[in-house]
């Protein structure tokens, strides 16, 4: 007889995990899009082995977390700080980003400069994902095996980062 192996997972997609921002990519090696915006949908996979309470981990606090990084996106310029073809820089109040021929500025307060090569919705899972990462660090949790986190920009088309502990 074999002995029976049991895994773990948590999902969370709740409603006020949207954020509406803009952006625009890099594409085919230089191209760059249009500026455009998304009202983007996230969720969030945790994987791992029970804890004493029973739990993967707790819906509460994971939830606030989630909120909080995906509010902090809401209604802003997405723009990458490590983009080989998008050069963006301060000045004074003002946010100036340089890709090919167009030229943007924008109010310093309506700009999130991202850690990322490319806004594009792989990138941006990939962002969320260490940051929960870190907040869940903090709040003493490091049992896990896997954290998933899903972007979707248009509805059906999902940019996924899936981290192995």
């Amino acid at each position: 007889m074999s002995e029976k192996t049991q895994s773990y997972r948590v999902e969370i997609s709740k409603d006020y995990l949207t954020f509406a921002a803009a952006h625009f990519v890099v594409y085919d090696g230089d191209k760059v899009e249009p500026l455009h915006g998304h009202n983007y949908r996230v969720r969030v996979v945790v994987e791992g082995p029970l804890d004493e309470n029973r739990y993967v981990v707790n819906f509460v606090p994971l939830k606030r977390t989630m909120r909080r990084l995906v509010d902090a996106l809401d209604h802003r310029m997405l723009l990458p700080l490590h983009s080989p073809v998008v050069s963006v820089r301060e000045e004074g109040d003002s946010i100036i980003a340089e890709a090919r021929e167009r030229r943007y500025i924008f109010p310093r307060a309506d700009v999130i400069l991202l850690p990322l090569e490319n806004t594009t919705v792989e990138q941006l899972a990939a962002y969320l994902c260490a940051q929960l990462r870190a907040e869940l660090v903090a709040m003493g949790i490091q049992r896990l095996d896997v954290l998933e986190i899903g972007v979707e920009e248009i509805f059906g088309q999902w940019g996924v980062c899936r981290e192995t502990w």
